[in-house]
């Protein structure tokens, strides 16, 4: 089993800068390929960004990329994103989730075996 731990939410005003961690126990971290989701209130949960075991960074097209950025720090066994630019739209609970294999399908939900409670990040103008 792996746990997570998501923190490093709050509230910030649009334009601001967070970082997100997401901390795990358990098995070997590893091994792991970590995503980022989101989903805000009356909305699906959509994916963000992942990482694989080897720090390659998976992105869908160009949804966020150059305003948000993964990295992992294995030793620590902690994954962080890194968001620069909030806007309003960004408003939502973000989970991190632990794939054994992210395989082709890296943006499905379905994917991730594990799954921390999720951190509340909120944008105001």
């Amino acid at each position: 089993q792996v746990q997570l731990i998501e923190s490093g939410g709050g509230l910030v005003q649009a334009g601001d800068s967070l970082r997100l961690s997401c901390a795990a126990s358990g098995r070997t971290f590893s091994a792991y390929g970590v995503g980022w989701f989101r989903q805000a209130p009356g909305k699906e949960r959509e994916f963000v960004v992942a990482i694989s075991r080897n720090g390659y960074t998976y992105y869908r097209g160009e949804f966020l990329r150059g305003r948000f950025t993964i990295s992992r720090d294995n030793a620590k066994n902690t994954v962080y994103l890194q968001m620069n630019s909030l806007k309003l739209e960004d408003t939502a609970v973000y989970f991190c989730a632990a794939a054994a294999d992210l395989g082709d399908s890296f943006y499905q939900p379905g994917r991730y075996d594990y799954w921390g409670q999720g951190t509340q990040v909120t944008v105001s103008k």
